[in-house]
């Protein structure tokens, strides 16, 4: 192999690398982003005794959403490069929404009175209407999973004023917000999720790219 193939490799192996890392990061922005809009919903059904803490909001909350959405924006990197190894499993990072604030201390008795599932629910939610936006398998079942996921998004948000015991009501204005937020921002994760459910783009290449060497063929027979 000459330099000028050598130097040819390095530099596509650097834009890879380039491209790889803004896609995390930009997916890792847009997860922080989104979590912390999710977080006002979930204060707004605790009301006053919804609390802030350093390791409970920035590390379980933010910084768990953020590396779903790194997560997700490489699965979107690899998807558009053509590569193919197993990153449909990246379809499970919104699992770490649900999982990493159980670590926050407490968090663990609650769960044992049923508190603290909705992230979990929600995870699961977004999983499955990835799985029917992503447009890979089969029709039927995509509908079905979309169907149930879509029932139970809407029941989450249908439950926000007995969960948050009376303080929110989809009759007046501030209700109906909470409401749109919740229901948006699931539908929003859901539709990230879907990057890993979507089929492969062709690697394109580029224009200055050595032609491929085609293989020899025999003629068609007359």
């Amino acid at each position: 192999m000459d330099t000028v193939q050598i130097d040819s490799d390095v530099r596509a192996g650097r834009a890879r690398v380039r491209a790889a890392a803004l896609s995390i990061l930009i997916g890792a922005l847009l997860g922080v982003t989104w979590a912390a809009g999710f977080r006002a919903f979930m204060a707004e059904i605790a009301g006053p005794e919804s609390t802030f803490g350093w390791y409970a909001t920035f590390v379980a909350v933010l910084g768990g959403a953020g590396i779903v959405g790194g997560l997700l924006g490489w699965a979107d990197h690899i998807r558009r490069t053509g590569d193919r190894p197993p990153w449909r499993w990246l379809a499970l990072s919104p699992l770490i929404l649900g999982l990493l604030p159980l670590t926050v201390p407490g968090t663990l008795a609650a769960l044992a009175q049923g508190i603290g599932t909705a992230g979990i629910a929600v995870a699961l939610i977004a999983i499955g209407l990835g799985y029917a936006f992503g447009g890979r398998g089969r029709p039927w079942l995509r509908v079905v999973v979309g169907a149930l996921s879509a029932v139970a998004a809407a029941a989450l948000v249908a439950f926000t004023p007995l969960i948050s015991e009376g303080r929110i009501s989809f009759s007046d204005p501030r209700g109906a917000w909470a409401g749109t937020l919740a229901l948006g921002s699931v539908i929003v994760l859901g539709l990230a999720t879907s990057i890993p459910f979507r089929p492969v783009l062709p690697l394109i290449r580029s224009a200055d790219a050595p032609p491929a060497v085609l293989k020899d063929r025999a003629p068609d027979s007359v």
